[in-house]
């Protein structure tokens, strides 16, 4: 265990000593409400799972290093943006399937920017977003969020 897990699990203990310091009863109902909150989200973990073994299973690491590691390292930044924009995927389903392909052998540019973007872009909920918020707010928002988003995979590129 590396020490940033170390430091989280530690924090966590602590916060929830003082939690059950503070007021055990409450502490209790929390807990009860996360055991009920996870059972409903096992399934949908355990199905991420299998997909992100199946997708691995079907692309071989050669395809994903070529494509996502390749020599046009602004090519595939840019397509794995406009994926990530266009996917609409939880983000906790998101990070497990990023670290398989950096795993695989994909840079992490183009793999940092399909991730932004997929958290931050909603081309499939722009019409909702639209009606909500006008389409002025919500193109401005995408389009900026896009931008930010290769900005962030370039910064990470340098970082790492």
């Amino acid at each position: 265990m590396d020490i940033f897990t170390a430091s989280l699990w530690g924090i966590t203990g602590a916060a929830f000593v003082a939690s059950l310091v503070k007021n055990k009863k409450k502490t209790f109902n929390s807990m009860k409400m996360a055991k009920g909150m996870m059972k409903n989200m096992i399934g949908e973990i355990i199905g991420i799972l299998f997909l992100i073994g199946l997708i691995l299973t079907f692309i071989p690491p050669e395809f994903i290093k070529d494509a996502l590691g390749g020599s046009s390292l602004f090519i595939s930044t840019v397509i794995s943006a406009f994926v990530g924009s266009i996917t609409l995927i939880p983000a906790f389903v998101a990070f497990p399937l990023v670290g398989s392909l950096v795993d695989a052998g994909a840079s992490i540019v183009p793999v940092v920017a399909f991730l932004t973007t997929l958290t931050m872009v909603g081309i499939v909920t722009f019409p909702l977003e639209k009606q909500e918020f006008g389409l002025k707010f919500a193109a401005a928002r995408n389009v900026l969020s896009f931008v930010f988003a290769l900005i962030i995979a370039l910064m990470m590129g340098v970082i790492m």
